[in-house]
């Protein structure tokens, strides 16, 4: 299975390393390193390198890739689900995954690593389990340790290993009871020159923060759950119940975790909730050039767009830009050639805009093609899809605890091209 792990920062640097079977030598991830200088952009570094005598298998994230190396064939999709696993563990340990944040913590996420792996085998990946196991590091906890010479390590062994619910730990108790569902949907799009949509497609997922005492077991139906498509479960979802009533009934886990993600791909359910008007041209005879874009919302259902970001990277022949925002700020760097105009919130009384000129060097013959525009935003209280939750019942356990549904609709990969 699963010989060594590496991680890397986005220098090139080993910051840290995991051998469970034998020692796999750091020249390993030369053939890492030869993919990534391929690659014009960190997220398009290939999943799946493989070397004479290994496979290299890695996830990018928070700026980190997770590089796994095998020795012997595996499914790809059980490694990458297991090096996810790892990046959620250390983002529920520490509040955020970072190099700083895994150097300062090295002791705990080498022993969390222990028990995730035994001899290269996936054997706990709950966060429930794992926190019973080793203990979650606070300040108290590490000035204790720190004079004592004592560990993280539990000293009981977890109380779910053994049950048939095995994400969940026995006597839990709250004072007070509550469970939040947020449905957040990721839009990735690419619209054509006269705004016709070439491709759209919804990446959903449901994430939970259920606080209940006891051992609660909790039903979830949609007013509308055929739109879902491609869906994949956290393990505590009873299957069968959805496949025959489209009703999610489970026992959750304690704390944070996610309880569904899913796909919406059929093109005439995503709307697009955002257009872009652009005039952009370049002369054949003149130096100079026109700007000018743009943004405005559509198919909303009346809510607000915020966090308006647009961004284009510039042809190589463009020196300098002189342009003028009707609202936010804009910065063009000149070696780059990139683009960023920060619009925040959009008032669809008043649109925001950004119009200028463009500079090209002399006697270089006008760009072959437009640059495209690329676009991240989000829009609260508002899953883009339809998507609506009708109900949450408990059942199980005689208190009534306090429910919240919140929906959260934002941009992926979101193109417009020019």
């Amino acid at each position: 299975m699963i010989h060594s792990l590496f991680l890397i920062n986005s220098s090139g640097d080993i910051f840290l390393e995991k051998h469970w079977k034998s020692v796999v030598s750091r020249s390993v991830c030369d053939y890492f390193f030869e993919a990534q200088e391929r690659a014009s952009e960190a997220e398009n570094v290939p999943p799946v390198i493989p070397t004479p005598h290994h496979y290299l298998l890695s996830v990018y994230r928070h700026k980190i890739f997770f590089v796994a190396v095998i020795q012997s064939e595996v499914p790809p999709l059980f490694v990458i689900e297991f090096l996810h696993r790892v990046v959620d563990t250390f983002q529920d340990y520490f509040g955020v995954c970072s190099e700083v944040i895994i150097k300062d913590n090295v002791v705990v996420v080498y022993e969390v690593l222990e028990e995730m792996l035994d001899n290269g085998f996936p054997l706990a990946t709950e966060s429930n389990i794992l926190k019973e196991l080793i203990k979650p590091p606070t300040i108290l906890r590490t000035v204790v340790n720190t004079i004592t010479g004592s560990t993280n390590v539990g000293d009981q062994l977890p109380t779910g290993q053994l049950s048939v619910v095995p994400w969940r730990r026995t006597g839990v108790k709250y004072t007070n009871n509550e469970a939040y569902f947020d449905v957040i949907e990721e839009i990735d799009a690419i619209i054509d020159k006269s705004g016709s949509t070439i491709t759209a497609e919804i990446q959903g997922v449901i994430d939970a923060c259920v606080k209940l005492t006891g051992m609660p077991d909790l039903t979830l139906s949609f007013m509308n759950p055929r739109l879902l498509d491609d869906v994949s479960f956290h393990p505590c979802v009873r299957f069968k119940r959805w496949e025959s009533e489209r009703i999610l009934s489970f026992i959750p886990p304690d704390g944070n975790f996610r309880l569904l993600s899913y796909h919406v791909s059929a093109q005439n359910l995503v709307a697009i909730p955002v257009y872009v008007k652009h005039n952009i041209s370049f002369r054949d005879s003149s130096s100079l050039g026109r700007f000018e874009i743009t943004v405005g919302p559509k198919q909303t259902m009346g809510k607000t767009v915020e966090g308006v970001m647009v961004t284009s990277q510039m042809p190589k022949s463009v020196l300098n830009m002189t342009l003028t925002p009707s609202q936010g700020t804009h910065v063009f760097d000149p070696v780059t050639k990139l683009l960023s105009w920060d619009v925040g919130k959009i008032n669809p009384q008043k649109l925001p805009s950004l119009k200028g000129s463009v500079s090209l060097q002399a006697g270089t013959s006008k760009p072959d093609e437009n640059p495209t525009i690329n676009l991240q935003f989000k829009i609260q209280q508002l899953a883009i899809s339809g998507l609506k939750v009708n109900r949450l019942d408990m059942y199980g356990e005689k208190y009534k605890p306090f429910k919240g549904i919140k929906y959260m609709t934002k941009a992926g990969k979101f193109q417009v091209r020019t």
